[in-house]
């Protein structure tokens, strides 16, 4: 089943886009999250993929009570994600509710992917791989690692992870269209992916289902969901149905 993950970037305490996953550069385009995620659900939302940037980047307080509130108001399963660096942090959002729970930096700490995936199980688990120019970045996107895009998916496939959240940031709100040869490529290690970056509309979510893979599990979609360019009726259309 491909899914359609809407997502809901938190900063501020408001609902936001950025570009190219720079702090400087976001377009606001709600005061209530919780009213947001609800409202996507009426629409027939089956995922939602909710980052709290703010926790994720450092420099402002996290939106711990607002991405709660998310969780347990709306009637979907909800992935969380920014700034989860620690085992009691995973616990925490998955005793409040989270289907699943995304980690980034520590992902590539491999005591502590290995402490997680033993500890919440594979299903709980998504490692986020944020890549640019083929590099791995940490750190809320803010900083590049010296490691390729290749060389993290192997070791985390490795490790048995079951699925990672691969995000190009140089699409990332540019509404360019998703990364597909990077996509294939991540997918050729043999675990389950779900894309994210670039969608400007259903052509681009018609594409992605088109690679026909069944470890491409889905796409996350936001800028081209609150612009506009894309109905998500459409792109749940386009994804075979609701989800």
């Amino acid at each position: 089943m491909f899914t359609i993950f809407v997502a809901i970037d938190i900063k501020g305490g408001r609902v936001v886009r950025l570009l190219r996953g720079d702090p400087a550069a976001a377009t606001v385009y709600g005061e209530d999250p919780v009213a947001t995620a609800a409202a996507w659900q009426h629409q027939g939302a089956g995922y939602l993929h909710v980052v709290d940037l703010d926790a994720a980047i450092g420099g402002a307080p996290p939106n711990t009570a607002v991405v709660k509130g998310i969780v347990t108001d709306v009637g979907v399963p909800v992935e969380v994600a920014g700034g989860i660096r620690s085992l009691e942090a995973i616990d925490a959002w998955l005793a409040a509710g989270a289907a699943r729970v995304c980690i980034g930096t520590k992902a590539l700490d491999p005591a502590f992917l290995g402490a997680a995936l033993d500890a919440f199980g594979r299903d709980r688990i998504v490692a986020a791989v944020d890549a640019r120019d083929g590099l791995v970045q940490v750190a809320g996107w803010q900083e590049s690692s010296a490691l390729a895009t290749g060389e993290v998916i192997a070791r985390l496939a490795g490790a048995g992870v079951a699925r990672v959240l691969f995000t190009d940031i140089g699409r990332d709100g540019t509404l360019e269209g998703p990364n597909l040869a990077a996509t294939k490529e991540v997918l050729s290690a043999g675990i389950g992916v779900i894309a994210s970056g670039g969608v400007s509309g259903v052509g681009d979510v018609e594409a992605l289902v088109a690679l026909g893979d069944p470890l491409l599990e889905g796409v996350v979609v936001g800028r081209a969901l609150y612009s506009g360019a894309l109905a998500l009726s459409d792109a749940l259309a386009a994804a075979g149905g609701a989800g």
